[in-house]
């Protein structure tokens, strides 16, 4: 399955906006069948706080549906799985408040993202349940991935995001499944 950026349709009137933010079946239509068990939400003070690049090793893997619901993100899907022909490449969008739209990230793929406006709130959906001894992840400034974060200075990370490994020194739990790293309309 690919990473998808999806842009909901919002209905306003004098009121404001409405929005479905989720579907089962019209994300079906889409090709997301991610059966969501987990919702998450962070708030992150500072601008520059990065979180990420993380993913859960199977069989506790996780597809992760993203949104921004309170100032702006740059997110980003790096593509882990072993033999991939796109192995270490990237796609990444801005997600906001106001634009309302979804960055879909499969199973096989690290998720990080920087927070550019101060007390960001970002809201996702998992596949599957939290298994702190499946996490991992690789760490935001591999410079063979070379992600062009919007920082200013340096980046407010957490202790366990400061030591990540390298692309090159992770055993990736993931194997390629034969759907390719695709631009995404954004």
């Amino acid at each position: 399955m690919p990473v998808k950026l999806i842009k909901p349709k919002r209905f306003g009137d004098e009121r404001g906006w409405f929005v479905e933010t989720y579907n089962a079946a019209r994300y079906a239509d889409l090709g997301i069948g991610a059966t969501f068990v987990q919702d998450n939400h962070s708030m992150s003070a500072e601008v520059g706080t990065l979180r990420g690049l993380h993913f859960q090793a199977s069989p506790h893997g996780q597809d992760k549906l993203i949104r921004c619901v309170h100032g702006r993100i740059w997110d980003v899907a790096v593509d882990i799985r072993k033999g991939s022909p796109t192995w270490g490449r990237w796609i990444g969008t801005e997600l906001s408040a106001e634009n309302g739209w979804q960055l879909f990230v499969p199973i096989g793929f690290a998720h990080g993202f920087v927070t550019l406006e101060p007390d960001t709130e970002v809201e996702y959906k998992c596949s599957n349940l939290y298994a702190p001894g499946a996490e991992g992840g690789v760490i935001w400034n591999d410079p063979a991935i070379a992600l062009p974060w919007p920082l200013a200075g340096d980046p407010v990370l957490s202790a366990k995001d400061k030591i990540l490994p390298t692309l090159a020194d992770l055993d990736s739990p993931f194997d390629y499944d034969g759907v390719p790293l695709e631009p995404i309309d954004a």
